[in-house]
């Protein structure tokens, strides 16, 4: 089944990628997590989640409520990871939930680029 929303096309684009893990720096610098900007751009990927399944892995041990508070920030459901973890038995608790960061942040990224573009348009027909 396809995601309704398909990230594919995206992942390859340099400034959304960069714009991504901004805001995902940015959402875990909230609760005092470090995420460092990968170093080699053919291996973001990788690095980020590496980084993102660190976390999550210590969270997971040793504060729940953090874990919970930053997904409720990221808008990252009870529900949808859930679902995750049923679909996904094959991978850790921490790769699903950091695979679902990953795609929401760079969904958060896409459509406040979509949105910004459109209005920029909109604005000279009025």
């Amino acid at each position: 089944m396809k995601e309704p929303f398909d990230i594919e096309p995206y992942k390859a684009e340099t400034e959304i990628i960069r714009m991504t893990v901004e805001q995902i720096r940015k959402d875990f610098a909230m609760f005092g997590l470090d995420i460092s900007f990968p170093m080699r751009m053919n291996m973001v990927y990788e690095e980020l989640f590496s980084q993102l399944d660190a976390h999550v892995s210590q969270l997971l041990t040793v504060n729940v409520q953090k874990l919970m508070a930053l997904l409720y920030q990221i808008d990252i459901p009870e529900r949808n990871i859930m679902e995750a973890w049923e679909a996904h038995p094959e991978f850790t608790h921490a790769q699903v939930i950091a695979e679902l960061i990953i795609y929401r942040e760079l969904k958060k990224v896409i459509l406040r680029n979509y949105y910004k573009n459109f209005k920029l348009e909109d604005t000279g027909t009025e």
